[in-house]
């Protein structure tokens, strides 16, 4: 019997605290925390807080690759990381990044799937049949000989989860799981998540910022804030946290005592709360659109007949399409819809098949040289570091201010906007991906473009980052650009966008204002749309303008 099977502990940490060189203060500090055989844990904290360390620390990563000192004791499956290192714990740790394509190392999704089993030496047959299953599991069979690189971000991220699964471990780590997938697509993985822990007992450690999708799941919460780790349910977690989901932001204001984590719990509670709002607002859906919604419906950005395709695939399918200067657009729909063709397609340098784009003066940014281009269309793909290649975060800031034309600082001070504190020393691969992204994003806005186009600007962002983003985007909308960002997060589309595009299969299936689009959608209706339906309100701060506290 191992130390594991009879201490039950599938992860044991023992006063741990990490340091890295480069960092005045440790990252990990006294850390003390089991986690059992067969528990679904969620870790949470804000960006940078010490969750992907703390995720590190559990497959060996941490130190062993990342450098860096670590004191204190960590046991998973009873074997010391001191002196197990990373492919010492690959028969029994499966670990998920945050991007995807970083950690593929075939070509087609078969040869992914089948790769990890390869390593471990299993029997042909064993490996068929868990291909087979596991395409089935996360219902990707119809992308069996797909090359990787030509699928989207969230068939990606479904390809990295199940290229874990087939290995069968006893853990699985995940580090934003969800965060390319659509909401659909998040269900099913996360359903398939919960099964491995309920009928099979394998222990399940997710870092996540959309707590919103991921914490009715858990079993228990781990909350890392400046390196310090506390644990517990999730209600006594979220009670007083430092970020936390709609739902709980809800009850919070509203107070509910226990606070809720699932949507039936919270429509439970909030009973009195609808007739009070629907009792005051007999017209409540008009308090539902930004007060700053534009005013002038003139066209920033259009398109005419626009087709992409990708040899066989159809990605954009005839599209017309006119996106009003001023306002914030959401552009949604399931994974593989067209999405971020389109958006490439309105940028100019993406494929186009046929079609025509046209910015408000009539220029098509296809006919556009890229120094033109940068000021007049602005491009922030999924994968942010794609843009980043200088040796500093600094160094890319004083470039994009030199190619901009722009005043020292100007990136600085947009950086600081969006993710305050990161050290203008680091290398921006050092980065989380959150801050990747804040600092593409910075970069792209420091030249001031007419249209902005952002592809998953969320990804890695936690709550209140992503209240900076939505700002900086209303900002950028009331001082007349066009805005269109791609997205899954429909709470972010609640709190940005005056009008929601739905795509399926290259064509647009619904346009309108975003209240009307998302909050009858099942799919993507936002969690205070679905606790006060019918009351067609999509945010906390809606509640607060239409309810003042005193009057709950």
């Amino acid at each position: 019997m191992t130390a594991y099977e009879s201490l039950g502990a599938a992860v044991r940490f023992s006063n741990v605290s990490v340091h890295y060189p480069e960092s005045a203060t440790p990252a990990l500090t006294d850390v003390n925390l089991e986690i059992d055989e067969g528990e679904l844990v969620l870790v949470i904290g804000r960006t940078g807080s010490g969750k992907s360390t703390l995720l590190g620390t559990i497959n060996g990563h941490v130190p062993h690759f990342t450098g860096g000192r670590l004191s204190g004791r960590v046991e998973v499956m009873g074997r010391d990381i001191a002196t197990h290192r990373p492919r010492d714990l690959a028969d029994v740790v499966g670990v998920v990044g945050q991007d995807p394509l970083a950690g593929f190392v075939t070509d087609t999704v078969e040869e992914e799937l089948a790769y990890g089993m390869e390593q471990l030496a299993l029997p042909p047959a064993t490996m068929r049949k868990r291909v087979e299953e596991t395409l089935d599991l996360l219902g990707i069979a119809d992308l069996r000989a797909a090359p990787l690189r030509d699928l989207s971000g969230g068939q990606q991220q479904r390809v990295a989860i199940g290229s874990v699964l087939t290995t069968h471990p006893r853990l699985l780590v995940l580090d934003e799981p969800t965060s390319a997938l659509d909401p659909t697509g998040a269900e099913e993985v996360l359903a398939t998540l919960t099964r491995l822990v309920h009928d099979l007992g394998v222990t399940v450690v997710i870092a996540e910022h959309r707590l919103e999708r991921v914490v009715q799941y858990a079993d228990r919460l781990v909350e890392v804030a400046d390196g310090r780790v506390r644990h517990g349910s999730p209600a006594e977690i979220l009670a007083d946290s430092a970020i936390a989901p709609p739902i709980i932001e809800l009850g919070r204001y509203a107070g509910w005592s226990p606070l809720p984590v699932t949507i039936r719990d919270a429509r439970r509670a909030a009973a009195p709360l609808r007739r009070e709002l629907a009792g005051a607002f007999p017209t409540v859906a008009e308090v539902a659109p930004p007060p700053d919604a534009p005013a002038s419906p003139a066209p920033g950005v259009t398109a005419r007949g626009l087709r992409v395709d990708h040899g066989r695939v159809r990605a954009v399918a005839d599209v017309d399409l006119a996106v009003a200067a001023g306002s914030v657009t959401a552009l949604m729909g399931r994974n593989g819809a067209g999405k971020s063709s389109l958006l490439w397609a309105l940028h100019g340098t993406g494929a186009r098949t046929s079609g025509r784009v046209h910015l408000a003066d009539g220029t098509d940014p296809a006919s556009l040289k890229p120094p033109q281009r940068r000021s007049r269309v602005g491009l922030v793909p999924q994968s942010a570091t794609d843009l980043l290649y200088l040796d500093s975060v600094g160094a890319e800031c004083d470039q994009a201010d030199q190619e901009s034309g722009q005043p020292p600082g100007t990136c600085s001070a947009l950086l600081a906007d969006l993710a305050p504190g990161i050290p203008h020393q680091r290398h921006p691969r050092d980065l989380s991906e959150g801050q990747k992204l804040a600092l593409v994003l910075a970069v792209q806005l420091t030249a001031r473009p007419e249209v902005v186009l952002l592809d998953e600007p969320t990804r890695g962002l936690d709550y209140p980052a992503k209240d900076r983003l939505a700002a900086t985007l209303r900002r950028l909308a009331r001082d007349g650009h066009t805005v269109v960002v791609s997205t899954h997060d429909v709470e972010f589309v609640a709190i940005v966008a005056d009008e929601v595009i739905v795509m399926a299969e290259g064509e647009i299936v619904a346009h309108g204002p975003s209240a009307d689009v998302i909050a009858s959608s099942p799919a993507f209706a936002p969690q205070v749309a679905k606790v006060l339906a019918p009351v067609r309100l999509l945010t906390v701060d809606q509640v607060r303008a239409a309810l003042p506290r005193n009057a709950i």
